[in-house]
């Protein structure tokens, strides 16, 4: 059985990605960083054998959380959208949809557009009531906290 090469890479990536997207003062350079990791991160998974609909729908949900937080809108808006097509291929549980439309809500926020947010804001919200797992009901929860905070 071979390795595969590309799996480390998009993990590493994804988990550098995440330190950026949670520190607090973040530079323009460190905005720049954590966007091209989220995109080795995601072009490594396209070339994993191990990818699946779960890791291309949380992949595209990263991308869209970095252009979004970047303040670049519509990039992030586009990537929110592949994020809920991807969610539609895969059975994929409530939790994950929750954030698929957090990425889409704090697009649309930064888009300028209050009522897509809100729509989304409430169906992820409504996600959420169905999130049995404590931990991930709480990491949900606390990110659409934050949706406008940054």
């Amino acid at each position: 059985m071979t390795q595969d090469p590309h799996r480390p890479i998009a993990v590493d990536c994804f988990n550098a990605c995440w330190e950026y997207i949670e520190k607090p003062d973040r530079t323009p350079d460190d905005d720049e960083a954590m966007r091209r990791l989220a995109e080795v991160s995601f072009w490594a998974w396209q070339q994993s054998p191990a990818c699946t609909p779960k890791q291309r729908a949380i992949g595209y949900w990263q991308l869209s959380r970095a252009y979004a937080i970047s303040g670049l809108g519509p990039q992030a808006l586009r990537y929110a959208e592949k994020s809920l097509a991807a969610h539609a291929e895969g059975a994929l549980s409530d939790f994950y949809w929750g954030y698929a439309y957090e990425a889409l809500a704090r697009a649309s926020l930064v888009c300028g557009n209050r009522e897509a947010c809100e729509a989304a804001l409430r169906e992820a919200r409504t996600r959420l009531t169905r999130v049995s797992d404590t931990e991930e009901h709480k990491a949900l929860e606390a990110d659409l906290r934050t949706i406008g905070t940054e």
